[in-house]
Formats: structure tokens, C-alpha cells, sequence
């Protein structure tokens, strides 16, 4: 099986982005740089690349992928809903039922789609 371990996301400002991710992960990056810094996101790791550096170039725009975060249950959903609403952040869906189980989606500065879900039990 060929190893998977890191997601890179392409942001206009590795500043803003990088205060993003470090309130939103309640974690510090292990690397950063002017054009990219990466965050311990277990099982894999989360890059921010400077959208203006990345060769070649990109061609896909923000919101088309999201970052799920898989919760344990309903409630927890709903929690993560209202703390990210009293941050500030964009909610482009709210809290939903969904045929996979509870949801809402939500942006980062860059417009990148953030799912927060707790899975129907099987």
C-alpha cells in the first residue's frame, strides 16, 4: 500500500491562514516558512502552501475538497457548530441530517469547506 500522511490546502496568506488553523487545530505547527507551514493533523498532516508559489501552478479553487471531522455523536456536532459560529468562522451549511448523519460545513478564510459529521451507526 503506498503511504498516505499529508494534505495540503493552497491559501492566499500563510499568516492569516497559519492563525486559522492554530486556533481552529489547538495545536502549533511543526514546520513553517514564509510560503508554507504544516500542522500535526493525526493520521495525517495538514500543509498550508502559498497559493502564488505552488509550480505548477494550481488549477482548482478553493471548496472544491473539504477536511472532514468525524465525531462521536450528534451533540458533539452541535457543539463544534456553536463554538466555530462564536469564532466567527462562515457557516455555508448548517447543522443537517444528512443520509450519512448529522452535519453542518463551514469555511476557512480561503474558502476551503470544513465538515464537522457524526456518521449514522451501522
Amino acid at each position: 500500500m503506498l503511504p498516505f500522511g499529508l494534505v495540503v490546502l493552497y491559501v492566499s496568506d500563510i499568516a492569516a491562514s497559519t492563525h486559522f488553523y492554530r486556533g481552529l487545530l489547538g495545536t502549533e505547527p511543526v514546520e513553517s516558512s514564509a510560503n508554507f507551514t504544516m500542522f500535526p493533523m493525526p493520521p495525517v498532516m495538514l500543509g498550508l502552501w502559498k497559493r502564488d508559489e505552488v509550480k505548477p501552478a494550481p488549477a482548482g479553487a478553493p471548496g472544491a475538497l473539504e477536511l472532514d471531522f468525524t465525531m462521536d455523536s450528534t451533540k458533539a456536532v452541535l457543539d463544534y457548530h456553536s463554538e466555530w459560529v462564536k469564532r466567527g468562522l462562515k457557516i455555508a451549511q448548517e447543522p443537517v441530517e444528512m443520509d450519512f448523519g448529522h452535519t453542518f460545513v463551514a469555511l476557512d478564510p480561503d474558502g476551503h469547506r470544513l465538515r464537522v459529521l457524526a456518521p449514522n451507526a451501522s
